[in-house]
């Protein structure tokens, strides 16, 4: 499990990066059915994929770390679990979104649980480890 969290880690922190990325350079025309938003949620949206791309180098920075810590972890999958909420909100006050939202809103409430059940695996393994060393002395 310890080497499960590292990888999906590390690929929630790139994946974060790049759709970040991909926000600043093409503001509205990135998200599906919002070409026409207008100038001011252009601008939002650069802003918010540059925010995106911070909280993606936060996972990345967790993903470095030796054990990867359970409670940042928790607090980054947490972050994304409110988005996700967030999306049931818009959905409940203005109704369904273009497909693609529908997908990011299953992702953004399917994959926070994992994390919260994975994040104390490789403290634990390590814990075990210094475990058996004090046993053995």
């Amino acid at each position: 499990m310890a080497g499960a969290l590292r990888v999906l880690t590390t690929l929630m922190g790139w994946a974060c990066v790049a759709i970040g990325l991909f926000h600043v350079a093409l503001g509205n025309a990135a998200i599906p059915g919002a070409g026409s938003a207008g100038t001011t949620v252009d601008s939002w949206g650069r802003f918010m994929g540059a925010s995106f791309v911070g909280y993606g180098l936060a996972w990345l920075w967790a993903a470095r770390q030796r054990p990867i810590p359970a409670r940042e972890v928790r607090w980054l999958a947490g972050v994304f679990l409110l988005g996700g909420v967030g999306r049931l909100l818009s959905l409940a006050v203005h109704g369904w979104p273009q497909w693609f939202q529908i997908v990011l809103a299953a992702i953004e409430l399917g994959l926070p649980p994992v994390f919260f059940w994975l994040a104390g695996a490789e403290e634990r393994v390590l814990h075990r480890g210094a475990e058996a060393v004090s046993a053995d002395r």
